[in-house]
């Protein structure tokens, strides 16, 4: 019997999943395509397209994942304990209850969000708690299509590479269908094994957020345009505004509400201008000082600010060294800057928060991609009892924390610092594009760029390999007519100059240029993609845009 008659015969617990799978019997690549490989577990947890077969995000794969999970968690705790929380995807409340329901089974308590909740939160439940692990369903800001499963540590932080072996190495020995446990869930909550996280416990992560805030002084005088992009982030960041006194939020009434479907943002990420488009067409009618973004699950958060009556967008380069200076010139001026503080960033976030940093004598630390990292060194601060020291973190892909009461980004932390920077700008006549443009002139246009190409299917993971392998084994001498001084391999962990990478090790490759600038190339850990990194910098911004452009015309011949 096949893989895909076996999923015919038993997987009948999701309607949607039966008719699928009736509906491609004679179509051998669909087929092929859901059922050539197992989802990859790794330290992002599993992603992937919602639907039938080993390759899918459904309650099954959601179900052995959890029964993999489970047993890691009872051969490490006496009596392990979990938080769930999920997003407004597509059946993210079922795989919810589906995890919760096959903890219970195993004698693990699931402590589970009653309601949609953004992702820092669950970071904050398994620690307030003291849980054992986390799990938080959502696929962050990818198209409808998608959903996701991410897995945490005791500490809050999304699970490390070792966690995330030997997890994978339990869900390897399971048969999807026969060696799975699962409580019946009204059963489970009747007997105490799922229980429902209070209200309250929302309420202190929201008190633990003002905590972070740079000035008491109220936002009275700013004007605000917000969409949660049909996410989570309505309630917790329409509260963290009104608590440090923003004069006026508008949202926008078609992306206020959940909606898995995302009608208005079929890529609901805040990178993309298409998702905040109509946030942009609000703004022309209501003029705020702000326009602010956050994903659906709001650990991102994105931008747009009124300059002279146009809405400029700012990248999240821009955004991380804006809140990096004014976290630090503030802390400063107030005398509250601790003794030896450090920034964290990474690999491929810009190289304009290194002189930012060294002006304010701060520690900056560069870590791999992934928040998880991040996390990771305010661990790592907090054990040498210098959790103090940190000041702030932040990714290029718009994810910044200025605490260590979570340890994932966290948007609601970021609405509120970009406003409270807002205003502080406001009320010395500038706004964050001129805040921004003062920065460029101190420090030099630092201009960095995203490019993206996709590889679907069994065959694209295929040529994704082979792309790295041959990039590995034969460094480009020169990209866009510019030589090629060094690299850096951060899977074989050294450097063209035989140095070593004390990082964890990873599939990423670094070219540095002649002219100061970079590219650096990696597998996306979330999507069918290799993403590339471009950075440069100039004298003045056409500079650094033209020199940009170069890049982006020769990279796409790295990818054949």
């Amino acid at each position: 019997m096949s893989e895909y008659e076996r999923w015919l015969k038993n997987a009948l617990d999701d309607p949607d999943l039966t008719e699928e799978l009736k509906s491609i019997r004679d179509k051998p690549e669909e087929i092929n395509d859901r059922f050539y490989r197992d989802l990859e577990f790794g330290t992002g947890g599993l992603r992937g397209v919602i639907g039938a077969g080993t390759n899918r995000m459904n309650i099954y794969t959601v179900r052995k994942a959890t029964q993999g999970l489970a047993n890691y968690l009872k051969k490490h705790s006496e009596h392990p304990s979990a938080a769930i929380a999920y997003d407004s995807r597509i059946k993210s409340d079922l795989f919810a209850r589906e995890a919760a329901a096959v903890l219970a089974a195993n004698g693990v308590t699931a402590h589970l969000y009653p309601q949609l909740s953004p992702t820092p939160t669950l970071s904050w439940a398994v620690r307030t708690l003291h849980c054992d692990a986390g799990i938080c369903v959502t696929a962050s800001h990818n198209p409808a299509k998608y959903n996701g499963y991410k897995v945490y540590g005791d500490d809050g932080c999304q699970i490390a590479l070792k966690m995330a072996d030997d997890v994978l190495a339990e869900i390897e020995k399971l048969d999807v269908f026969g060696d799975v446990k699962r409580m019946d869930y009204d059963k489970a909550q009747s007997e105490g094994m799922i229980r429902p996280i209070p209200d309250e416990v929302t309420d202190r992560f929201l008190d633990e957020v003002m905590k972070q805030r740079v000035f008491q002084e109220p936002c009275g005088g700013l004007k605000v345009v917000y969409t949660p992009l049909n996410g989570t982030g309505r309630v917790c960041v329409t509260r963290i505004l009104k608590m440090i006194g923003v004069g006026e939020v508008t949202v926008v009434p078609e992306q206020e509400f959940p909606d898995g479907n995302f009608t208005t943002c079929p890529f609901p990420n805040p990178e993309i201008r298409e998702a905040l488009q109509k946030g942009l067409e609000l703004s022309g009618k209501v003029r705020p000082d702000l326009l602010l973004a956050t994903d659906p699950d709001c650990d991102r958060c994105g931008i747009a600010v009124n300059q002279n009556g146009k809405f400029v967008l700012m990248s999240g380069n821009e955004v991380g060294v804006l809140l990096l200076d004014f976290i630090a010139r503030s802390r400063k001026d107030q005398g509250t800057m601790p003794e030896r503080p450090v920034a964290v960033t990474t690999i491929v976030s810009t190289d304009m928060a290194a002189p930012v940093a060294e002006k304010y004598g701060i520690e900056l630390r560069r870590v791999l991609t992934g928040f998880k990292y991040i996390g990771d060194q305010i661990a790592l601060l907090e054990q040498d009892g210098g959790a103090d020291r940190y000041l702030f973190g932040f990714e290029e892909s718009y994810g910044y924390l200025s605490g260590g009461y979570v340890r994932d980004k966290d948007a609601v932390d970021a609405g509120m610092l970009i406003c409270q920077m807002a205003q502080y700008y406001k009320k010395r006549g500038k706004t964050l594009v001129d805040a921004m443009e003062e920065l460029y002139q101190a420090y030099g246009y630092f201009e960095n760029a995203l490019m993206n190409f996709g590889f679907e299917g069994e065959d694209g993971m295929i040529q994704m390999g082979k792309i790295m392998d041959t990039l590995r084994k034969r460094a480009p001498a020169e990209i866009a007519g510019c030589k090629v001084s060094g690299w850096s391999d951060y899977e074989a962990s050294v450097t063209s100059g035989g140095g070593k990478i004390d990082l964890p090790k990873s599939n990423v490759l670094e070219y540095r240029l002649e002219n100061g600038g970079k590219v650096i190339i990696r597998p996306s850990g979330t999507e069918p993609k290799i993403k590339a990194y471009l950075s440069a910098r100039g004298k003045t911004k056409e500079e650094s845009l033209a020199l940009i452009e170069k890049l982006r015309g020769a990279v796409p011949a790295l990818m054949k």
